[in-house]
Protein backbone atom coordinates (compact mmCIF):
# COMPACT_ATOMS: atom_id res chain seq x y z
CA UNK A 1 0.00 0.00 0.00
CA UNK A 2 3.07 2.24 0.62
CA UNK A 3 3.88 1.63 -3.18
CA UNK A 4 0.64 2.63 -4.53
CA UNK A 5 -0.12 5.56 -2.22
CA UNK A 6 3.70 6.85 -3.33
CA UNK A 7 2.49 6.79 -6.92
CA UNK A 8 -0.68 8.17 -6.63
CA UNK A 9 0.69 11.23 -5.06
CA UNK A 10 2.93 11.54 -8.18
CA UNK A 11 0.34 11.88 -10.75
CA UNK A 12 -2.07 13.71 -8.43
CA UNK A 13 -1.99 17.04 -9.97
CA UNK A 14 -4.20 15.45 -13.31
CA UNK A 15 -6.81 15.46 -10.52
CA UNK A 16 -8.69 18.43 -9.91
CA UNK A 17 -9.47 17.33 -6.47
CA UNK A 18 -7.77 13.94 -5.73
CA UNK A 19 -9.43 13.43 -2.25
CA UNK A 20 -13.19 13.65 -4.21
CA UNK A 21 -11.85 12.27 -7.30
CA UNK A 22 -11.25 9.39 -5.09
CA UNK A 23 -14.17 9.35 -2.71
CA UNK A 24 -16.10 6.99 -4.48
CA UNK A 25 -13.91 4.26 -5.00
CA UNK A 26 -12.10 4.38 -1.78
CA UNK A 27 -14.93 4.84 0.91
CA UNK A 28 -14.17 1.19 1.85
CA UNK A 29 -10.76 2.18 2.40
CA UNK A 30 -10.81 5.23 4.11
CA UNK A 31 -14.21 5.60 5.47
CA UNK A 32 -16.30 4.13 8.94
CA UNK A 33 -17.64 0.65 8.75
CA UNK A 34 -20.49 0.27 6.42
CA UNK A 35 -23.98 -0.36 8.39
CA UNK A 36 -25.45 -3.70 6.76
CA UNK A 37 -28.58 -3.02 4.67
CA UNK A 38 -32.02 -4.71 5.81
CA UNK A 39 -32.79 -5.31 2.20
CA UNK A 40 -31.58 -9.25 2.11
CA UNK A 41 -31.12 -8.95 -1.46
CA UNK A 42 -28.36 -5.90 -1.21
CA UNK A 43 -26.19 -6.37 1.40
CA UNK A 44 -23.55 -3.75 2.36
CA UNK A 45 -20.89 -5.42 4.34
CA UNK A 46 -17.53 -3.83 6.13
CA UNK A 47 -14.31 -4.92 4.79
CA UNK A 48 -13.28 -6.42 7.98
CA UNK A 49 -15.88 -8.47 8.02
CA UNK A 50 -14.89 -10.42 4.63
CA UNK A 51 -13.19 -13.16 5.39
CA UNK A 52 -10.63 -15.31 2.68
CA UNK A 53 -12.88 -17.92 0.76
CA UNK A 54 -16.03 -17.93 2.79
CA UNK A 55 -17.97 -17.31 -0.12
CA UNK A 56 -20.26 -20.74 1.07
CA UNK A 57 -22.03 -18.16 3.48
CA UNK A 58 -23.17 -15.90 0.74
CA UNK A 59 -23.59 -18.22 -2.46
CA UNK A 60 -25.15 -15.63 -4.26
CA UNK A 61 -22.41 -13.01 -3.73
CA UNK A 62 -18.86 -12.84 -5.36
CA UNK A 63 -15.93 -11.57 -2.90
CA UNK A 64 -15.47 -7.98 -3.46
CA UNK A 65 -12.95 -5.81 -4.31
CA UNK A 66 -11.97 -3.01 -1.47
CA UNK A 67 -12.29 0.00 -4.45
CA UNK A 68 -15.79 -1.37 -4.64
CA UNK A 69 -17.29 -0.05 -1.71
CA UNK A 70 -20.15 -2.64 -1.61
CA UNK A 71 -21.38 -5.68 -2.82
CA UNK A 72 -24.22 -6.62 -4.57
CA UNK A 73 -26.73 -9.76 -5.67
CA UNK A 74 -27.50 -10.69 -9.03
CA UNK A 75 -30.45 -8.32 -9.64
CA UNK A 76 -28.28 -5.22 -8.04
CA UNK A 77 -25.68 -6.09 -10.83
CA UNK A 78 -28.16 -6.56 -13.51
CA UNK A 79 -29.26 -2.96 -12.76
CA UNK A 80 -26.22 -1.22 -11.75
CA UNK A 81 -24.75 -2.74 -15.29
CA UNK A 82 -27.70 -1.29 -17.42
CA UNK A 83 -27.66 1.70 -15.63
CA UNK A 84 -23.78 2.45 -16.00
CA UNK A 85 -24.33 0.98 -20.03
CA UNK A 86 -27.04 3.72 -20.83
CA UNK A 87 -24.17 6.28 -18.91
CA UNK A 88 -21.16 4.77 -21.46
CA UNK A 89 -24.15 5.01 -24.60
CA UNK A 90 -24.64 8.76 -23.62
CA UNK A 91 -21.33 9.98 -24.16
CA UNK A 92 -20.55 7.97 -26.91
CA UNK A 93 -18.86 4.67 -25.61
CA UNK A 94 -20.17 1.52 -26.59
CA UNK A 95 -19.90 -0.90 -24.01
CA UNK A 96 -20.45 -4.43 -25.42
CA UNK A 97 -17.18 -5.61 -25.18
CA UNK A 98 -17.69 -4.84 -21.29
CA UNK A 99 -20.58 -7.92 -20.60
CA UNK A 100 -17.52 -10.29 -19.54
CA UNK A 101 -16.02 -7.48 -17.56
CA UNK A 102 -16.14 -6.44 -13.41
CA UNK A 103 -17.77 -2.91 -13.79
CA UNK A 104 -18.09 -0.59 -10.48
CA UNK A 105 -21.41 -0.11 -8.76
CA UNK A 106 -22.20 3.19 -9.41
CA UNK A 107 -22.66 5.32 -12.24
CA UNK A 108 -19.86 8.15 -10.37
CA UNK A 109 -17.25 5.68 -9.87
CA UNK A 110 -17.45 4.70 -13.65
CA UNK A 111 -17.64 8.50 -14.61
CA UNK A 112 -14.55 9.25 -12.68
CA UNK A 113 -12.52 6.52 -14.75
CA UNK A 114 -13.64 7.85 -18.22
CA UNK A 115 -13.09 11.83 -16.83
CA UNK A 116 -9.21 10.64 -15.66
CA UNK A 117 -8.74 9.09 -18.60
CA UNK A 118 -9.64 11.98 -20.69
CA UNK A 119 -7.41 14.37 -18.36
CA UNK A 120 -4.67 11.70 -19.46
CA UNK A 121 -5.17 12.59 -23.38
CA UNK A 122 -7.52 10.15 -24.36
CA UNK A 123 -10.68 10.37 -26.33
CA UNK A 124 -14.21 8.51 -26.32
CA UNK A 125 -12.62 7.06 -29.99
CA UNK A 126 -9.37 5.58 -28.30
CA UNK A 127 -11.81 4.70 -25.39
CA UNK A 128 -13.84 2.85 -28.09
CA UNK A 129 -10.71 1.09 -29.69
CA UNK A 130 -10.05 -0.41 -26.09
CA UNK A 131 -13.25 -0.30 -23.62
CA UNK A 132 -11.43 -2.94 -21.20
CA UNK A 133 -9.67 -0.11 -20.01
CA UNK A 134 -13.02 0.95 -18.16
CA UNK A 135 -12.48 -2.25 -16.24
CA UNK A 136 -9.42 -0.76 -14.41
CA UNK A 137 -9.84 1.30 -11.16
CA UNK A 138 -8.38 4.24 -10.87
CA UNK A 139 -6.90 4.25 -7.68
CA UNK A 140 -5.14 0.68 -8.01
CA UNK A 141 -4.25 0.12 -11.40
CA UNK A 142 -4.16 3.49 -13.46
CA UNK A 143 -2.20 5.42 -10.92
CA UNK A 144 0.33 3.13 -9.67
CA UNK A 145 1.18 2.21 -13.31
CA UNK A 146 0.86 6.14 -15.30
CA UNK A 147 3.16 6.87 -11.92
CA UNK A 148 5.69 4.43 -12.55
CA UNK A 149 5.94 5.19 -16.25
CA UNK A 150 6.73 8.72 -15.43
CA UNK A 151 9.44 7.48 -12.99
CA UNK A 152 10.96 5.90 -16.21
CA UNK A 153 10.96 8.30 -18.34
CA UNK A 154 7.57 8.62 -20.12
CA UNK A 155 6.63 12.52 -20.02
CA UNK A 156 3.23 13.28 -18.64
CA UNK A 157 2.67 15.24 -21.65
CA UNK A 158 3.31 12.18 -23.65
CA UNK A 159 1.15 10.00 -21.03
CA UNK A 160 -2.41 9.47 -23.31
CA UNK A 161 -0.23 8.75 -26.55
CA UNK A 162 1.26 6.22 -24.63
CA UNK A 163 -1.66 4.34 -23.55
CA UNK A 164 -3.80 4.53 -26.53
CA UNK A 165 -0.70 2.51 -28.32
CA UNK A 166 -0.35 -0.08 -25.75
CA UNK A 167 -3.81 0.06 -23.61
CA UNK A 168 -3.35 -3.28 -22.02
CA UNK A 169 -0.39 -1.66 -19.80
CA UNK A 170 -2.98 -0.44 -17.27
CA UNK A 171 -4.16 -4.39 -16.17
CA UNK A 172 -0.34 -5.05 -15.48
CA UNK A 173 1.14 -5.01 -12.33
CA UNK A 174 3.93 -2.67 -11.63
CA UNK A 175 6.15 -4.66 -9.10
CA UNK A 176 5.64 -8.13 -11.12
CA UNK A 177 4.91 -7.27 -14.55
CA UNK A 178 6.78 -3.39 -15.43
CA UNK A 179 9.37 -3.56 -12.81
CA UNK A 180 11.36 -6.57 -14.14
CA UNK A 181 11.02 -5.57 -17.91
CA UNK A 182 13.03 -2.03 -17.09
CA UNK A 183 15.58 -4.00 -15.10
CA UNK A 184 16.01 -6.18 -17.76
CA UNK A 185 16.46 -3.33 -20.34
CA UNK A 186 18.90 -1.53 -17.85
CA UNK A 187 21.00 -5.19 -18.07
CA UNK A 188 21.50 -4.90 -21.84
CA UNK A 189 23.19 -1.74 -20.96
CA UNK A 190 20.30 0.83 -21.92
CA UNK A 191 20.85 3.74 -20.29
CA UNK A 192 18.68 4.80 -17.70
CA UNK A 193 17.60 7.79 -19.70
CA UNK A 194 16.90 5.95 -22.93
CA UNK A 195 14.54 4.05 -20.92
CA UNK A 196 11.42 6.38 -21.41
CA UNK A 197 12.30 6.62 -25.61
CA UNK A 198 12.66 3.06 -26.00
CA UNK A 199 9.53 2.23 -23.89
CA UNK A 200 7.63 5.56 -26.06
CA UNK A 201 8.87 3.69 -29.24
CA UNK A 202 7.75 0.07 -28.59
CA UNK A 203 5.67 0.26 -25.31
CA UNK A 204 4.80 -3.55 -26.26
CA UNK A 205 7.69 -4.38 -24.39
CA UNK A 206 6.37 -3.90 -21.09
CA UNK A 207 3.98 -7.19 -22.02
CA UNK A 208 7.09 -9.85 -23.04
CA UNK A 209 8.22 -12.52 -20.90
CA UNK A 210 12.07 -12.08 -20.14
CA UNK A 211 12.94 -15.52 -20.45
CA UNK A 212 10.96 -15.50 -23.99
CA UNK A 213 11.61 -14.04 -26.76
CA UNK A 214 13.70 -11.01 -25.56
CA UNK A 215 16.36 -12.84 -24.34
CA UNK A 216 16.87 -15.52 -27.17
CA UNK A 217 16.86 -12.72 -29.24
CA UNK A 218 19.79 -10.99 -27.51
CA UNK A 219 21.67 -14.77 -27.45
CA UNK A 220 21.37 -15.03 -31.09
CA UNK A 221 23.05 -12.22 -32.20
CA UNK A 222 25.63 -12.32 -29.46
CA UNK A 223 26.52 -15.56 -31.25
CA UNK A 224 26.66 -14.58 -34.70
CA UNK A 225 29.75 -12.28 -33.12
CA UNK A 226 27.69 -9.17 -31.69
CA UNK A 227 29.13 -7.14 -29.47
CA UNK A 228 27.39 -7.66 -25.79
CA UNK A 229 28.30 -3.64 -25.34
CA UNK A 230 26.60 -2.61 -28.59
CA UNK A 231 22.93 -4.70 -27.34
CA UNK A 232 22.20 -1.44 -25.63
CA UNK A 233 22.76 0.81 -28.34
CA UNK A 234 20.65 -1.43 -30.54
CA UNK A 235 17.93 -1.65 -28.26
CA UNK A 236 17.59 1.98 -28.30
CA UNK A 237 18.35 2.40 -32.05
CA UNK A 238 15.88 -0.48 -32.87
CA UNK A 239 13.58 -1.89 -30.08
CA UNK A 240 11.51 -4.42 -32.39
CA UNK A 241 14.50 -6.94 -32.65
CA UNK A 242 13.38 -8.10 -29.20
CA UNK A 243 9.75 -9.00 -30.16
CA UNK A 244 11.33 -11.09 -33.01
CA UNK A 245 11.60 -14.55 -33.34
CA UNK A 246 14.57 -16.03 -33.79
CA UNK A 247 13.75 -19.26 -35.84
CA UNK A 248 11.10 -17.74 -38.21
CA UNK A 249 12.71 -14.14 -38.52
CA UNK A 250 16.25 -13.22 -37.35
CA UNK A 251 18.06 -16.49 -38.07
CA UNK A 252 16.62 -17.12 -41.66
CA UNK A 253 17.56 -13.11 -42.23
CA UNK A 254 21.25 -13.81 -40.90
CA UNK A 255 21.86 -16.94 -42.94
CA UNK A 256 20.60 -15.40 -46.72
CA UNK A 257 23.10 -12.51 -46.02
CA UNK A 258 25.95 -15.12 -45.49
CA UNK A 259 24.93 -17.11 -48.42
CA UNK A 260 25.07 -13.75 -50.45
CA UNK A 261 28.91 -13.52 -49.13
CA UNK A 262 28.46 -11.24 -46.78
CA UNK A 263 31.34 -12.71 -43.80
CA UNK A 264 29.07 -13.26 -40.12
CA UNK A 265 31.73 -10.76 -38.51
CA UNK A 266 31.06 -7.98 -41.32
CA UNK A 267 27.47 -9.10 -40.85
CA UNK A 268 27.63 -8.37 -37.42
CA UNK A 269 29.53 -4.94 -37.54
CA UNK A 270 26.52 -4.18 -39.67
CA UNK A 271 23.94 -4.93 -37.43
CA UNK A 272 25.56 -3.16 -34.79
CA UNK A 273 25.56 0.19 -36.13
CA UNK A 274 22.41 -0.46 -38.53
CA UNK A 275 20.06 -2.36 -36.18
CA UNK A 276 16.92 -1.85 -38.45
CA UNK A 277 17.98 -4.46 -41.24
CA UNK A 278 16.94 -7.11 -39.03
CA UNK A 279 13.32 -5.72 -39.52
CA UNK A 280 13.79 -6.04 -42.98
CA UNK A 281 11.47 -9.07 -44.17
CA UNK A 282 13.29 -11.60 -46.24
CA UNK A 283 10.60 -12.70 -48.14
CA UNK A 284 8.49 -9.33 -48.93
CA UNK A 285 11.44 -7.17 -48.94
CA UNK A 286 15.19 -8.75 -48.73
CA UNK A 287 15.01 -11.36 -51.49
CA UNK A 288 13.08 -9.58 -54.18
CA UNK A 289 15.30 -6.66 -53.63
CA UNK A 290 18.75 -8.86 -54.53
CA UNK A 291 16.82 -10.53 -57.41
CA UNK A 292 16.44 -6.83 -58.71
CA UNK A 293 20.24 -5.95 -58.12
CA UNK A 294 21.08 -9.16 -60.20
CA UNK A 295 18.23 -8.08 -62.80
CA UNK A 296 19.83 -5.10 -63.62
CA UNK A 297 23.63 -6.50 -64.26
CA UNK A 298 24.73 -6.26 -60.81
CA UNK A 299 27.18 -9.69 -60.53
CA UNK A 300 25.97 -12.26 -57.80
CA UNK A 301 29.89 -12.28 -56.04
CA UNK A 302 29.40 -8.52 -55.68
CA UNK A 303 26.19 -8.34 -53.51
CA UNK A 304 28.15 -9.31 -50.08
CA UNK A 305 30.23 -6.01 -50.33
CA UNK A 306 27.01 -3.79 -51.95
CA UNK A 307 25.34 -4.92 -48.66
CA UNK A 308 28.48 -3.92 -46.97
CA UNK A 309 28.81 -0.83 -48.23
CA UNK A 310 24.72 0.16 -48.38
CA UNK A 311 22.41 -1.90 -45.85
CA UNK A 312 19.77 0.47 -46.26
CA UNK A 313 19.17 -0.97 -49.96
CA UNK A 314 17.83 -4.00 -49.06
CA UNK A 315 14.84 -2.01 -47.14
CA UNK A 316 14.35 0.12 -49.97
CA UNK A 317 11.46 0.36 -53.62
CA UNK A 318 14.07 -0.70 -55.12
CA UNK A 319 13.18 -1.66 -58.59
CA UNK A 320 11.37 2.21 -59.29
CA UNK A 321 14.94 3.62 -57.91
CA UNK A 322 17.41 1.73 -59.98
CA UNK A 323 15.01 2.44 -63.40
CA UNK A 324 14.90 6.10 -62.81
CA UNK A 325 18.75 6.28 -62.08
CA UNK A 326 19.22 3.73 -64.65
CA UNK A 327 17.74 6.35 -67.62
CA UNK A 328 19.17 8.99 -66.11
CA UNK A 329 22.81 7.74 -66.60
CA UNK A 330 22.16 6.59 -69.57
CA UNK A 331 20.38 9.76 -71.72
CA UNK A 332 22.48 12.89 -69.31
CA UNK A 333 25.66 10.63 -68.81
CA UNK A 334 25.91 8.66 -71.66
CA UNK A 335 26.52 5.36 -69.45
CA UNK A 336 25.26 2.34 -70.32
CA UNK A 337 23.18 -0.17 -68.55
CA UNK A 338 26.42 -2.27 -68.09
CA UNK A 339 28.12 -0.13 -66.75
CA UNK A 340 25.59 1.49 -64.53
CA UNK A 341 25.86 -2.03 -63.12
CA UNK A 342 29.07 -1.66 -62.26
CA UNK A 343 28.47 1.54 -60.94
CA UNK A 344 25.88 0.56 -58.22
CA UNK A 345 28.69 -2.11 -57.35
CA UNK A 346 31.36 -0.04 -56.77
CA UNK A 347 28.72 2.68 -54.94
CA UNK A 348 25.53 1.66 -54.32
CA UNK A 349 24.61 4.73 -52.56
CA UNK A 350 24.21 6.33 -56.30
CA UNK A 351 20.89 5.34 -56.36
CA UNK A 352 19.66 7.07 -53.71
CA UNK A 353 21.62 10.17 -54.88
CA UNK A 354 19.49 13.32 -56.41
CA UNK A 355 20.23 14.10 -60.18
CA UNK A 356 21.21 17.52 -59.46
CA UNK A 357 23.78 16.51 -56.86
CA UNK A 358 25.30 14.11 -59.22
CA UNK A 359 25.54 16.89 -62.63
CA UNK A 360 27.24 19.36 -60.52
CA UNK A 361 30.46 17.42 -60.32
CA UNK A 362 29.96 16.20 -63.68
CA UNK A 363 28.99 19.93 -65.46
CA UNK A 364 32.49 20.89 -63.47
CA UNK A 365 34.35 18.25 -65.49
CA UNK A 366 32.50 18.72 -69.11
CA UNK A 367 33.58 22.37 -68.14
CA UNK A 368 37.40 21.84 -68.11
CA UNK A 369 37.44 20.31 -71.56
CA UNK A 370 36.85 16.57 -70.71
CA UNK A 371 34.23 14.83 -73.43
CA UNK A 372 31.36 13.30 -72.34
CA UNK A 373 32.68 9.85 -73.40
CA UNK A 374 35.83 10.48 -71.07
CA UNK A 375 33.41 11.45 -67.76
CA UNK A 376 31.69 8.78 -68.43
CA UNK A 377 34.63 6.60 -68.07
CA UNK A 378 35.74 8.11 -64.74
CA UNK A 379 32.66 7.61 -63.40
CA UNK A 380 32.06 4.02 -64.01
CA UNK A 381 35.81 3.87 -62.53
CA UNK A 382 35.10 5.76 -59.96
CA UNK A 383 30.87 6.62 -58.66
CA UNK A 384 32.45 8.50 -56.09
CA UNK A 385 33.18 11.63 -58.14
CA UNK A 386 29.33 12.23 -58.59
CA UNK A 387 29.02 12.99 -54.83
CA UNK A 388 32.16 15.00 -54.55
CA UNK A 389 31.88 18.60 -53.26
CA UNK A 390 32.87 21.03 -56.64
CA UNK A 391 35.01 23.49 -54.63
CA UNK A 392 37.50 20.67 -53.10
CA UNK A 393 37.16 19.74 -57.00
CA UNK A 394 38.47 23.27 -58.61
CA UNK A 395 41.19 23.35 -55.99
CA UNK A 396 42.36 19.64 -56.84
CA UNK A 397 42.20 20.90 -60.21
CA UNK A 398 44.11 24.09 -60.37
CA UNK A 399 46.84 22.33 -58.72
CA UNK A 400 47.28 19.63 -61.38
CA UNK A 401 46.91 22.12 -64.15
CA UNK A 402 49.51 24.76 -62.48
CA UNK A 403 51.74 23.13 -60.34
CA UNK A 404 51.90 19.52 -62.00
CA UNK A 405 51.39 20.67 -65.96
CA UNK A 406 50.32 17.34 -66.29
CA UNK A 407 47.56 16.33 -69.38
CA UNK A 408 44.25 15.81 -68.60
CA UNK A 409 44.31 12.10 -70.27
CA UNK A 410 46.48 11.08 -66.84
CA UNK A 411 42.95 12.54 -64.70
CA UNK A 412 40.93 10.30 -67.23
CA UNK A 413 43.15 6.97 -66.31
CA UNK A 414 43.43 7.97 -62.84
CA UNK A 415 39.84 9.61 -61.29
CA UNK A 416 41.00 8.76 -57.78
CA UNK A 417 43.10 11.69 -58.16
CA UNK A 418 39.52 14.16 -56.78
CA UNK A 419 39.44 11.51 -53.85
CA UNK A 420 42.32 12.54 -52.61
CA UNK A 421 43.38 15.40 -50.11
CA UNK A 422 44.80 18.44 -51.58
CA UNK A 423 46.44 19.69 -48.54
CA UNK A 424 47.09 16.32 -46.78
CA UNK A 425 48.05 14.11 -49.47
CA UNK A 426 48.51 15.43 -52.98
CA UNK A 427 50.64 18.66 -52.27
CA UNK A 428 52.85 17.14 -49.91
CA UNK A 429 53.76 13.84 -51.42
CA UNK A 430 54.24 15.83 -54.88
CA UNK A 431 56.35 18.19 -53.32
CA UNK A 432 59.01 15.33 -51.83
CA UNK A 433 58.44 13.56 -55.33
CA UNK A 434 59.65 17.01 -57.24
CA UNK A 435 62.77 17.57 -54.28
CA UNK A 436 63.72 13.74 -55.33
CA UNK A 437 63.04 14.21 -59.14
CA UNK A 438 61.31 11.82 -59.30
CA UNK A 439 58.67 11.50 -62.15
CA UNK A 440 56.15 9.14 -61.87
CA UNK A 441 52.36 8.68 -62.44
CA UNK A 442 49.12 9.99 -60.12
CA UNK A 443 48.29 6.13 -58.80
CA UNK A 444 52.36 5.44 -58.18
CA UNK A 445 52.07 8.03 -55.70
CA UNK A 446 48.65 8.73 -54.44
CA UNK A 447 47.43 5.10 -54.10
CA UNK A 448 49.59 3.44 -51.52
CA UNK A 449 49.94 3.94 -47.95
CA UNK A 450 52.30 6.09 -45.75
CA UNK A 451 54.67 3.33 -45.16
CA UNK A 452 54.76 2.25 -48.28
CA UNK A 453 54.99 6.00 -50.06
CA UNK A 454 58.13 6.26 -47.83
CA UNK A 455 59.84 2.99 -49.22
CA UNK A 456 59.15 4.09 -53.11
CA UNK A 457 60.25 7.53 -52.24
CA UNK A 458 63.84 6.24 -50.88
CA UNK A 459 64.47 2.78 -52.78
CA UNK A 460 67.40 2.54 -55.12
CA UNK A 461 64.85 1.87 -58.17
CA UNK A 462 61.40 2.89 -59.36
CA UNK A 463 59.78 -0.46 -59.59
CA UNK A 464 57.85 -1.01 -62.35
CA UNK A 465 54.10 -0.09 -61.75
CA UNK A 466 51.62 -2.80 -61.17
CA UNK A 467 47.84 -3.15 -60.15
CA UNK A 468 47.72 -2.18 -56.51
CA UNK A 469 44.92 -3.65 -54.08
CA UNK A 470 41.53 -2.61 -55.11
CA UNK A 471 40.18 -0.93 -52.10
CA UNK A 472 36.55 -1.83 -52.15
CA UNK A 473 34.67 0.41 -49.14
CA UNK A 474 32.87 -2.98 -47.58
CA UNK A 475 33.20 -6.48 -48.65
CA UNK A 476 36.47 -8.16 -49.04
CA UNK A 477 39.54 -6.82 -49.84
CA UNK A 478 40.37 -7.60 -53.21
CA UNK A 479 44.43 -8.21 -53.96
CA UNK A 480 46.51 -8.75 -57.19
CA UNK A 481 46.35 -12.06 -58.35
CA UNK A 482 42.57 -12.23 -57.40
CA UNK A 483 43.57 -13.45 -54.06
CA UNK A 484 40.72 -13.29 -51.28
CA UNK A 485 41.36 -12.46 -47.76
CA UNK A 486 40.24 -14.99 -45.55
CA UNK A 487 37.10 -14.74 -43.19
CA UNK A 488 39.18 -16.72 -40.86
CA UNK A 489 41.89 -13.56 -40.17
CA UNK A 490 41.43 -11.72 -37.14
CA UNK A 491 38.32 -9.12 -36.88
CA UNK A 492 40.39 -6.03 -36.54
CA UNK A 493 40.67 -6.38 -40.55
CA UNK A 494 36.44 -7.11 -41.01
CA UNK A 495 36.41 -3.96 -38.61
CA UNK A 496 38.57 -1.75 -40.69
CA UNK A 497 37.04 -2.55 -43.54
CA UNK A 498 33.51 -1.81 -42.34
CA UNK A 499 34.61 1.12 -40.63
CA UNK A 500 35.19 3.03 -43.68
CA UNK A 501 32.62 1.55 -45.54
CA UNK A 502 30.53 3.49 -42.26
CA UNK A 503 32.92 6.91 -43.30
CA UNK A 504 31.94 6.89 -46.59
Amino acid sequence: MIFLSRRKHSFKSLIVNPIHHLSNESKATIGPPLVPSQNPQFRVLSVSSIKPYSTSKFPEYEMPTVTWGVVQGRKEKLVSRVIISDYLKSIGIIPDELEEVELPSTVDVMRERVEFLQKIGLTVDDINEYPLMLGCSVRKNIIPVLGYLEKVGIQRSKMGEFVKKYPQVLHASVVVELVPVVRFLRGLDVEKQDIGYVLMKYPELLGFKLEGTMSTSVAYLVSIGVNPRDIGPMVTQYPYFLGMRVGTMIKPLVEYLVSLGLPKKVLARMIEKRAYVIGYDLEEMVRPNVECLVSFGVRKEALGSIIAQYPQILGLPLKAKLSTQQYFFNLKLKIDPEGFARVVERMPQVISLGQNMIMKPVEFLLGRGLSVEDVAKMIVKCPHLVALQVGLMKNSFYFFKSEMGRPLKELVEFPEYFTYGLESRIKPRYQRLQHKGIRSSLSWFLNCSDQRFEERLYADYIETETEGPSFVMGGKLDLPGNQMVSDDEDESDDEMLYRRTVSL
